[in-house]
């Protein structure tokens, strides 16, 4: 994993036939050596130049390891430093590692474990360096899309998206109606190196056995009756790019052996046609059954199922991520007070807790559907409950089933709200304080009245 020419480590010890030792080991590795013989003579070299390891002993004339490992921590506190000594103090260990020190050797030293943990500590860093690399990837690719969320099911989401999307990797998505199957289709094109390629879907239920055929492999003109002229299918469309099949749990499984080659050799023929035709296509299947139990059923091929979840990919229903419930109802919120040039400011606290408590059996859907009505429909500059839908504004269970009306004090509800409304921003005091209706400083102020823990 590790590419060793490049990396440059710095060794630190009065003793030079030690040094050398060291220095040969990690010159056979291939590592490009510098030499220091105190921590005086270190600390300059990491003010003037750049280091990816440095490996220091503790005892040396003037400037000791553990004073040196001080300033070069205030210098560039990124720099690994390993420490040796041929005084095996615990306290002396345990200073150092403190200080910030990555690793501990006694003298004699072992190379074969030294030269065992460099590589360690690199691969470690090369780790590091791809994580943040893939954070910066996801906020820049996928941020900008409409998926919306931060819970760890979506950040978990977002990273398969990102290794995922570049490849030829068949895709199946599956989730209940309403996830958003599309939308996570539409992402893994536009990430994908076919992106300037054609993006082509169909509907696999809205359509009957026989029609099905003919939009994905074309016919021949006098095929069937009305095919009046030669028509290409989608498989054909999507040449050289990607073809999304929506719902394809049900298809017929006349219609899936059909996919099952075209997966498989690439080829097909059209409807009425005897010529094979060949295309180079990135299929994405999307479905809301349980494709597993529909092949124990018999009613889905199980060599068609493991040729489409090359990469599964699982869209958690909206009342397994309420965390995301707020942030997709203020981006509904703008889109559609835009859309219909209407001057609504937000959410009361009243009708956000509403829409957090209720079930959203219709999902990401649902929600856009209430939001978009609720817009329209609302005389305020602020949505309440008495403008939601009647099945939220009676939505009076919370999450954990207490009552949310009858029966308890204005403080008791308040201080639940807070407390729900702090867990779905994370604990953001600004964003809570928003959707609130209330200054900072007076949520800082019930947060301390009701003893809440932030």
């Amino acid at each position: 994993m590790t590419s060793n020419k490049k990396k440059k480590i710095l060794l630190v010890d009065d003793d030079q036939s030690h040094r050398l030792m060291l220095k040969v080991n990690m010159t056979d590795k291939g590592y490009e050596i510098f030499e220091a013989e105190d921590g005086d003579e270190a600390i300059e070299l990491v003010m003037k130049d750049f280091f990816d390891l440095i490996i220091m002993d503790i005892k040396m004339k003037n400037v000791d390891g553990i004073t040196a490992l001080k300033h070069i921590k205030d210098l560039s506190p990124s720099i690994p430093v390993m420490i040796m000594t041929a005084h095996s103090s615990v306290k002396t260990a345990v200073e150092a590692l403190k200080l910030g020190a990555t690793e501990y050797f006694v003298k004699p030293l072992d190379m074969d474990a030294v030269c065992h943990s460099v590589v360690k500590t690199f691969d470690y860093l090369e780790l590091q360096t791809e994580n943040k690399t893939l954070k910066e990837r996801l906020k820049k690719e996928f941020e900008i899309s409409s998926i919306i969320g931060k819970s760890k099911s979506m950040r978990d989401l977002f990273e398969v998206l990102a290794l995922s999307a570049p490849s030829d990797a068949t895709i199946l998505i599956l989730g209940e109606s309403g996830t958003g199957k599309e939308l996570i289709a539409n992402a893994v094109h536009n990430n994908s190196y076919k992106k300037d390629k054609p993006f082509v879907k169909i509907n696999c239920a809205a359509l009957p056995e026989n029609l099905l055929e003919s939009e994905l492999f074309g016919h021949e003109k006098g095929a069937f009756t009305g095919a009046v002229t030669k028509r290409q299918g989608r498989f054909e469309l999507a040449d050289g790019g990607t073809l999304f099949l929506d719902e394809i749990g049900d298809m017929t499984l006349s219609t899936q052996a059909k996919i099952l080659r075209v997966l498989q050799e690439g080829e097909f023929e059209r409807v009425g046609g005897d010529k094979t035709i060949k295309v180079d296509v990135r299929i994405i299947a999307a479905t809301n059954k349980d494709l597993e139990l529909e092949v124990d059923e018999g009613n889905f091929r199980k060599d068609l199922f493991f040729r489409l979840s090359v990469v599964p990919i699982t869209l958690p229903p909206l009342r397994k991520r309420k965390q995301d419930i707020p942030l997709l109802a203020e981006h509904f919120l703008k889109r559609y007070t835009e859309k219909n040039n209407r001057l609504i400011r937000g959410f009361t606290p009243e009708a956000i807790d509403k829409i957090v408590r209720y079930d959203w059996p219709g999902n990401v859907r649902e929600l856009e559907n209430v939001i978009e009505r609720t817009v329209i429909m609302s005389r305020e500059n602020m949505i309440n409950p008495e403008t939601l839908p009647f099945s939220l504004k009676n939505s009076a269970k919370a999450d954990n089933g207490t009552d949310v009306m009858p029966g308890r004090s204005i403080k008791e509800v308040e201080k639940e709200l807070i407390i729900n409304t702090l867990a779905n921003t994370d604990n953001n005091i600004t964003h809570t304080a928003e959707l609130l209706g209330i200054s900072r400083r007076t949520l800082y102020n019930k947060i301390k009245e009701y003893g809440i823990e932030v």
